[in-house]
């Protein structure tokens, strides 16, 4: 047994640099499950699962797949998942599925242990049995260096449905990995490799560092007869219908009281009792109710101290904005898309708080849009708070930073506050209607002074922006569950 802290230690007491792998399995390691699994459910919704391609799989099941040639059998029953279609169908499909539905299986731990290899330095590299389509969303989005994957024959651009080379497969993963190194001059010694089933134990034995991932019995087993650490990790569950009472509660909760704001603000006459005492009453509230408790680790004081501001944050969830209400109280603002002041109730809700509503459409004009928050910021004293992402996150990577907030800032005469939030993701994923109870940690960043700043150098701003979210993530506290209880080791224990 091991925590992710010890592993935390590990890599970073080990080399930095390319010559040092971090190998990922894939399915039931850095997910919680199996894609193909999400796969089977897309084709039979879409009625192109046949009757004979579901017999294969059942025997394939009651028989197991215990050696090289049973996953190759296994791969000669997926044929009619891949032959005919273009390369490109099947590269959108895997985004499309991986963003709809295995995006939410991710274990957060994992990403965790993926930024430290990262901060080392480590080359990334996904080792999978699945197919290219489905490992190509997860490898762009840990932004892995290589992906060791199945691949399939392709023909004028049109898969065939053979699969070409030795199956990724138990010892046929290992070999990969052992010709990567080959190719790239790596030290496998020194290097690390993550998966959970019996099959790979000849691709864990590969390297110096090898962690049994919430392993099956066969693996846990060799990896406890080996020393070999095991992180037992699993996304927790709920009781759905508990959460749909208490989303339907936290929405409740929010609308009543804005619709009271809205009714005390025309009978007095003073519009900020919507924005600076309705909607944050309702939405604590309702952030009670479900079950979600925002706790600040560092750096609350830049909430109220340097305003006006505007406020920057990290998109993954619509619980995202509830939290950000939480945090900023009062005399603010934000920047939705048009598209949201067309939801019944909610749209008018959000006009009446003065919202800017931008047209994402018309990319050209976003500086000009923004113009309201500008004169808000410098004419009003309101701060603006906004996700410079400007859409959410299917996982927990921080994206490529839009430069119009901080063009805003710039104008304004304003500093930059970045609030990096963690876990918003975990609790109400980016598909996700029902929000899950829970903690979320937040941590308020020093302001960035724009004063200097200058029109063609403000993407350069930006991305320093990105880069303090990605290292405060990097270095955030890190969960363990070890004798069913939750202990936390802050970066100075690391």
């Amino acid at each position: 047994m091991s925590s992710v802290a010890d592993r935390l230690r590990e890599i970073r007491s080990a080399p930095t640099g390319k010559k040092v792998g971090a190998f990922f399995d894939y399915d039931g390691t850095l997910i919680e499950g199996f894609s193909a699994i999400a796969i089977t459910r897309a084709r039979i919704r879409s009625m192109e699962f046949g009757l004979g391609e579901l017999a294969d799989f059942l025997l394939i099941g009651l028989r197991g797949v215990k050696s090289e040639q049973d996953y190759a059998d296994v791969l000669e029953a997926t044929k009619p998942t891949f032959a005919g279609k273009t390369y490109a169908e099947l590269l959108e499909f895997g985004a499309q599925l991986f963003k709809h539905e295995t995006a939410a299986q991710l274990r957060p731990q994992m990403w965790q242990i993926l930024r430290a290899h990262r901060e080392m330095g480590h080359r990334i590299v996904i080792a999978s049995s699945a197919t290219r389509f489905q490992i190509d969303p997860i490898a762009r989005e840990i932004e892995a260096d290589d992906a060791l994957a199945t691949d399939v024959e392709v023909v004028d651009g049109v898969v065939t449905g053979k699969f070409l080379g030795r199956p990724l497969w138990g010892p046929g993963k290992a070999a990969a990995v052992r010709a990567l190194a080959r190719e790239h001059d790596m030290d496998l010694d020194a290097s690390f490799a993550y998966s959970d089933g019996n099959e790979d134990i000849p691709y864990l034995e590969s390297v110096g560092h090898p962690a049994a991932v919430s392993p099956r019995h066969g693996l846990r087993a060799e990896a406890q007869a080996r020393g070999w650490p095991i992180l037992d990790l699993r996304n927790p569950t709920y009781n759905r219908l508990a959460m749909a009472a208490r989303t339907g509660a936290f929405y409740g909760s929010f609308i009543s009281s804005a619709a009271v704001g809205v009714a005390g603000g025309l009978l007095r006459r003073d519009p900020s009792i919507l924005v600076d005492s309705a909607i944050p009453t309702g939405n604590d509230i309702g952030l009670a109710i479900a079950g979600v408790t925002v706790r600040v680790l560092d750096g609350e004081e830049h909430l109220t101290a340097d305003r006006p501001c505007v406020f920057v944050f990290n998109h993954q969830s619509k619980l995202d904005l509830p939290v950000l209400i939480h945090l900023v109280r009062r005399d603010a603002t934000g920047v939705a898309k048009k598209e949201i002041k067309r939801v019944p109730v909610l749209g008018q809700i959000l006009d009446a708080a003065g919202l800017v509503f931008i047209d994402r459409a018309d990319p050209g004009r976003a500086i000009e849009q923004l113009q309201p928050a500008v004169r808000k910021l410098r004419d009003e004293g309101i701060s603006l708070v906004v996700a410079p992402e400007g859409t959410r996150s299917s996982t927990p990577r921080i994206g490529p930073f839009k430069k119009g907030p901080f063009h805003i800032a710039m104008q304004a005469g304003v500093p930059v506050v970045p609030v990096v939030l963690r876990n918003t993701g975990e609790l109400m994923w980016r598909g996700a209607q029902l929000i899950k109870p829970g903690t979320v940690e937040v941590k308020v960043l020093p302001p960035v002074d724009t004063s200097e700043w200058q029109p063609e150098t403000v993407g350069e701003h930006a991305e320093e922006v990105r880069q303090m979210f990605v290292s405060a993530l990097t270095d955030w506290p890190v969960e363990s569950f070890e004798d069913g209880r939750m202990t936390r080791s802050t970066e100075a224990d690391l």
